[in-house]
């Protein structure tokens, strides 16, 4: 009876913070950007629209750039 009522043991993700970083000879850079408030050693995960810092909370909405239009008010005739 034991043997029919097995738990379900989830599996865990593994940790992906090697794509936080990328390697080119002996240097090392650092692809996100650290948290302000937290300081080094905390990065900002990226959103489609936001930057946000999962341990306090911070966000940095990104800019949604608008294209120019290079329209000219219409002018009036001078008669």
């Amino acid at each position: 009876m034991a043997e029919e009522q097995k738990q379900k043991i989830k599996k865990k993700k593994t940790s992906q913070k090697y794509k936080l970083y990328e390697v080119s000879g002996n240097t090392l850079k650092r692809k996100n950007k650290f948290c302000p408030k937290c300081g080094p050693g905390v990065f900002l995960s990226q959103h489609s629209d936001r930057e946000y810092c999962g341990q306090c909370g911070y966000v940095e909405m990104k800019s949604k750039e608008k294209p120019k239009e290079d329209k000219e008010p219409p002018k009036k005739d001078k008669k």
